[in-house]
């Protein structure tokens, strides 16, 4: 009895004391799964495994387990204690209780879970880092208050603490010892053994082993929580890659047929694979004669359909080097516990642990340095044709990076025309747009612009594979919002310019323009070339580069006189067929064989050399020209139109996948860009006011000028420097500073390269500095000084322009300028000796390494080296580079020869072959032309 008599009730009587042996055994083994887990958490992510998964599970059960009997316990103890005369031991008490709440709703507010549908979670990422440090520090919080209390109250049995506590420290220790053997190799190359099997293809697994096809073909997991961009990627192009695609599924079995019959096996079509085809490849499946059996349904086996998986590319990484052909290194990734469970019970926790532990699914499948890089990308849209192919020899295939790179877009390129505000600092930029996200869920959306509306990165990828979604539309969510994204990305891409008349029909006649706002007057029954100026404006790549062999586009020019009468038309498409004219201007690449053969069905085996390549650079033009006939009898004013059109594929290859060779081409045809003029005719009607040019009469002018001079070689650099002296005239740097170039291509680099670079640097503004340090290395080092030259060329990689402050510029990333270096220390370094001469040839070297590691294949830096070498006396450097050249470089002699041959196969592309071509509005048989027009 206490002193008033009263019956005495223990603070923890025997009611209390299950739960409290309850509190005691749940707390002391999280104490022992925590400090483990907070020891691996220290020691990176690198270093969690399936062991640490299962453990934080466990973390997250005793954690639910612990609720009823802590909070119980605590509401009766408060209760039974909360008047007891030793008030600092009550006191203390509630502090602990408090701080356990604290602990438990801190739990609470880390935890992601949805349970029938209804979900909670918070990801405002200042709650959510406040609850993550009170969680971490309230235990220790709450240890040092139940001390007090205890020391306030009853005596503590030391031992069982210390000696579980004891317990807890080895476990951790132990596990984290036996962890830290086997970390995570993350952006590591696998080991040169693990590409044995996918060779040609460059890829390689971590270990060398095959990876399961549950691991790669796991999409469906993905969806749960990434469900927009799932829908996203269903439309793209990336998945539809494989055997899902017919176009692909017919060169591919075409390439393989091939190797077969030359070979006797299908190995060396493992080139295409590893980027196009990476669930068969990884798993070891791609060899397998299914694929080329006719009979065999492919588009029931899982394989095949796969596509580039959501794992195929999130698994990678590590990017080997920039060679392309996939040289990277892909990993089998750690899944949380019950990843691929059957049962509907165990997935369901093995979602709500990944929405608890996130941290670990992100580093498994996002490597920041490795999936937002240009070498991620470029490891498969960058790509080399190997000997085991082709059986001939190494050939540069299609390369989307080395243009990207060396392009002012980048911020890279010394030798751009034109450079943006602000530099792109990967593909990313362009390829994988902001999007909004729906209501369903999307764990990666994040308020990443000043929107504040939470968005994803877009994983259609939209470029210009509209063929795809007329094709396979069907399999996608949305086939009209697909398409319309590829619009997207390319409005305002390209611009086309009717830029001006030149009289008489000939390249070399008066110049009447700009067109607009003057319009000449037009005479009856006389000739005039349409000078028409074709430019890419948001590319960061060649136009239009990928499929550059069997992408169609064409630019169509068509003349009508005032009676709405048909004068003139090139670039027309056959009725019945939509057969678009052979003798358009296409832009793209005429690719051939050996023999000459066109490569008409894209099989890579064949492919050989470009019998022309019309490809436009970033920020660059081209100028065509087209004969226009005005009739006697025309009724003015004629309107003149010009268009640019794209379609994925042009109408042979369209039919020779389709298996119909008749079929009408009805593949989707994107209008890139499209202008008009309405010209007077003399004598009669007036025609209506002219509109707006296109762009600045400056722009204009520069761009039809760097058109003529890209056509150097046949003899319009006359032209092209008349455009860029009314560029100068106009007031803008561009003018001298392309004259310059101009002048270098004639070799006029004595007085007239040196004025022009002169006028350009004290122009206002004046042209860019690293543009006249790069030009006037070349003049110098033409002239023979090549320590100007030198001096020029350290200063660009030096950087430090003020001009490029904040716009991500850093020429020191172009081979071209450390190349140019490396010629003239070398050409230093002969007319010098001692140690003079071993510097300069060391500097040489160096740089020519250093290019190497930038472009491992550049043709210039293998001959440098090899040169370089020999004048040290190092033959075994010598030989390596120069058989490293000799490998890498063209045989020109062969390639005269194919091309001899192509000229006589096909005329209209021998005509569009030439440096100069005019373009002829009034062909006989042009399509889209009636006989009255004829």
């Amino acid at each position: 009895m206490d002193k008033k008599r009263k019956k005495y009730e223990p603070a923890v009587g025997p009611r209390l004391k299950p739960l409290l042996a309850a509190v005691f055994a749940l707390f002391a083994l999280m104490v022992v799964d925590s400090l483990y887990l907070v020891a691996v958490t220290i020691a990176g992510v690198e270093y969690q495994n399936w062991t640490y998964l299962v453990l934080f599970l466990v973390h997250l059960v005793l954690g639910l387990l612990i609720v009823v009997p802590l909070v119980a316990f605590g509401v009766l103890h408060w209760r039974t204690a909360h008047d007891r005369p030793n008030r600092r031991a009550v006191r203390v008490g509630q502090a602990l209780f408090l701080t356990s709440l604290v602990l438990l709703l801190t739990g609470f507010v880390l935890l992601r879970v949805d349970v029938f549908g209804l979900r909670f979670e918070v990801n405002q990422p200042t709650l959510r880092g406040i609850a993550y440090w009170l969680h971490v520090l309230t235990p220790l919080a709450a240890i040092w208050l139940f001390v007090i209390h205890r020391l306030a109250g009853n005596p503590i049995k030391w031992k069982v603490g210390l000696a579980w506590a004891a317990v807890a420290a080895a476990f951790a220790a132990g596990m984290l010892v036996l962890q830290a053997q086997d970390p995570r190799a993350w952006n590591v190359a696998g080991p040169e053994s693990g590409d044995v099997y996918f060779q040609p293809s460059l890829a390689r697994t971590t270990t060398g082993n095959f990876i399961p096809e549950r691991v790669l073909n796991n999409d469906a997991y993905c969806k749960e929580c990434h469900a927009d961009v799932h829908d996203q990627w269903l439309s793209s192009a990336h998945r539809l890659a494989s055997f899902n695609n017919p176009a692909y599924e017919f060169s591919v079995k075409n390439t393989r047929r091939a190797l077969l019959e030359r070979d006797g096996t299908v190995k060396a079509s493992r080139f295409c694979a590893g980027c196009h085809d990476p669930v068969p490849f990884f798993t070891g499946a791609f060899d397998d004669p299914r694929f080329d059996d006719p009979e065999y349904d492919l588009a029931s086996d899982r394989f095949a359909q796969a596509g580039i998986t959501c794992t195929s590319c999130h698994a990678i990484s590590h990017v080997n080097s920039v060679r392309g052909n996939a040289d990277y290194t892909i990993d089998e990734p750690v899944h949380y516990p019950f990843t691929f469970s059957d049962s509907s019970f165990l997935r369901w926790v093995n979602r709500q642990l990944v929405k608890a532990k996130p941290e670990f699914h992100k580093a498994t499948f996002l490597k920041e340095d490795v999936h937002r890089s240009t070498d991620f990308c470029g490891s498969c849209h960058k790509v080399f044709l190997p000997e085991e192919l082709n059986a001939y020899k190494w050939l540069r295939g299609q390369d989307h990076r080395t243009a990207f790179w060396l392009s002012g877009v980048s911020g890279h390129g010394i030798t751009s025309f034109y450079y943006p505000p602000k530099a792109e600092e990967n593909c990313n930029g362009c390829h994988m747009p902001l999007r909004e996200v729906s209501d369903r869920p999307n764990f990666s959306a994040r308020v990443r612009d000043e929107s504040g509306t939470p968005k994803t990165f877009g994983h259609q990828f939209p470029s210009a594979n509209t063929a795809i979604v007329h094709l396979k539309g069907d399999e996608m969510p949305d086939p009209e919002l697909a398409m319309e994204r590829h619009r997207e990305i390319n409005e305002g891409v390209m611009r086309v310019d009717l830029f001006a008349l030149r009289a008489d029909g000939r390249v070399d006649g008066e110049l009447l323009g700009p067109l607009r706002p003057e319009l000449p007057e037009l005479e009856p029954g006389r000739e005039y070339l349409v000078e028409t100026v074709v430019r890419t404006v948001k590319m960061g790549h060649l136009f239009t580069q990928g499929t550059v062999d069997s992408n169609e586009v064409w630019v169509e020019v068509l003349a009508r006189d005032g009676a709405g009468r048909l004068i003139g038309r090139n670039g027309g498409m056959a009725s019945g067929s939509n057969e678009t004219d052979p003798w358009a201007h296409f832009i793209n690449a005429f690719v051939i064989d050996r023999e000459g053969n066109r490569i008409d069905r894209r099989n890579a085996e064949d492919i050989f050399v470009p019998l022309y390549n019309h490809q436009i650079p970033p920020g660059a033009a081209d100028s065509l020209h087209y004969r226009l006939e005005v009739p006697e009898d025309v009724v003015g004013p004629v309107t003149l139109e010009a268009r640019l059109h794209y379609r994925k594929f042009d109408t042979l290859y369209y039919r020779l996948f389709t298996g119909d060779m008749e079929r009408e081409n009805d593949l989707p045809i994107l209008l890139l860009a499209e202008d008009s003029v309405t010209l007077p005719v003399r004598g009669r009607a007036k025609a209506p006011e002219a509109g707006e040019p296109p762009a600045p009469d400056w722009m204009r002018w520069n761009d039809y000028g760097i058109g003529l001079l890209r056509k150097a070689k046949g003899g319009q650099l006359r032209q092209a420097r008349e455009a860029f002296e009314r560029v100068e005239a106009l007031g803008r740097p561009d003018g001298p500073l392309n004259l310059a170039r101009a002048y270098l291509a004639e070799g006029l680099v004595q007085s007239d390269a040196p004025a022009a670079l002169a006028r350009a640097a004290e122009a206002d503004p004046p042209a860019p500095p690293w543009s006249l340090l790069w030009f006037g290395a070349q003049v110098a080092a033409r002239n023979g000084d090549h320590q100007r030259a030198a001096e020029n060329l350290r200063d660009i990689l030096r950087g430090g322009f003020a001009e490029a402050a904040g716009r991500g510029f850093d020429f020191s990333k172009d081979w071209r300028v450390r190349n140019a270096l490396a010629r003239s220390l070398y050409q230093l370094a002969s007319l010098s000796s001692g140690s003079e001469r071993d510097a300069l040839l060391d500097e040489a070297t160096s740089q020519y390494d250093t290019v190497l590691e930038l472009d491992p294949e550049n043709l210039e830096a293998h001959w440098g080296l090899a040169q370089v070498y020999r004048a040290v006396g190092d033959e075994t450097g010598e030989e390596r580079h120069a058989a490293l050249h000799a490998k890498y470089k063209p045989d020109d002699n062969a390639r005269d020869v194919a091309v001899a041959q192509a000229r006589l196969k096909y005329p209209a592309a021998n005509k569009a072959a030439e440096a100069v071509v005019i373009y002829d509005l009034h062909r006989a048989g042009a399509p889209g032309m009636d006989e009255v027009a004829r």
